[in-house]
């Protein structure tokens, strides 16, 4: 059996079309639905317990993030295949049973994910390598603009790769992922200090440690709508940064942690440079642009 687990926040509609798409089909391999509600506030809960009665549903008081609520609704798993699956997303027919029926068929591979669609059926391009320490320079900065910098950037985001046919990777798409059971709770499930993002990397991370394969199936597909969740979420910024830093500082050590600070330090010299830029005629506008900077950067260090 399959268990699939769904964390909710705040997207009723998405969360109700994301159920209605589980159920419209028969699988092959029988199928519970596990949903995590963290604490949303626009009726979520309740609407998913109305339409969806044969689902299991643990409510949150409040919003626990990514790393717990997955968590928390893996360990009510009962299959012998766990798939967490965002709530921003419909899968296609088949999709599922084909990311099942791999695992089975090839017991070398620990995970296995889908190909991810938008709304208008474009594919997209969501696999990428695993970030390195001239990742973390390059990425989102003046040096990532330019050679070498750029040859950075391809590389991590696999630009060379069309996402339309199978393959091994590094990282597929977080979105729909599919491993067994017991090696998820070998693992530890996602390692919650990465609160809402690099989690999904940390785990494909320790599975290659563990000599496990990773594969993207490209006739497995999954239609996402991008960042619903995330998208109104004020913190997310600065949750990104300490996420990073904590990611880097467990795969590359307290080196890896220093450099990350190097480089966000960095990127913030840039940006009160391009603001001086903008604002050369304007004192004023720069130095409430500045000063909002520095309050931003010194909520990331201290939060």
């Amino acid at each position: 059996m399959l268990s699939v687990v769904v964390l909710s926040w705040n997207t009723k509609e998405l969360t109700l079309a994301c159920l209605r798409a589980l159920f419209a089909e028969t699988p092959r391999h029988a199928r519970e639905v596990i949903v995590v509600d963290n604490g949303s506030h626009d009726g979520s809960a309740d609407a998913i317990a109305a339409a969806f009665p044969q689902v299991r549903l643990l409510r949150n008081p409040d919003n626990r993030l990514y790393a717990i609520g997955n968590n928390q609704g893996a360990a009510l798993a009962t299959g012998a295949f766990v798939c967490t699956l965002n709530s921003d997303t419909e899968v296609q027919s088949g999709a599922l049973d084909r990311l099942v029926d791999w695992l089975l068929a090839q017991p070398e591979y620990g995970l296995a994910a889908p190909r991810l669609s938008d709304p208008d059926g474009g594919v997209q391009h969501a696999c990428m390598r695993f970030p390195t320490l001239a990742t973390a320079l390059c990425f989102d900065s003046w040096w990532g603009t330019w050679w070498p910098g750029s040859a950075v950037q391809r590389h991590y985001q696999m630009r060379d790769f069309d996402h339309l046919s199978s393959r091994d990777v590094d990282q597929p798409p977080g979105a729909c992922c599919v491993l067994r059971t017991d090696e998820w709770r070998q693992l530890g499930g996602f390692d919650e200090t990465l609160s809402l993002f690099y989690n999904d990397v940390d785990l494909c991370k320790r599975l290659q440690q563990r000599g496990r394969r990773i594969r993207y199936i490209a006739e497995a597909e999954v239609m996402h709508h991008r960042g619903a969740s995330t998208k109104n979420f004020a913190r997310m910024l600065m949750i990104w940064h300490r996420n990073r830093l904590a990611y880097y500082r467990k795969h590359y050590g307290v080196a890896g942690a220093l450099w990350i600070r190097a480089c966000v330090r960095l990127r913030i010299w840039e940006e009160w440079w391009k603001i001086g830029r903008r604002n050369r005629h304007d004192a004023g506008r720069k130095k409430a642009e500045r000063d909002h900077l520095a309050n931003a950067v010194k909520e990331m260090w201290l939060s």
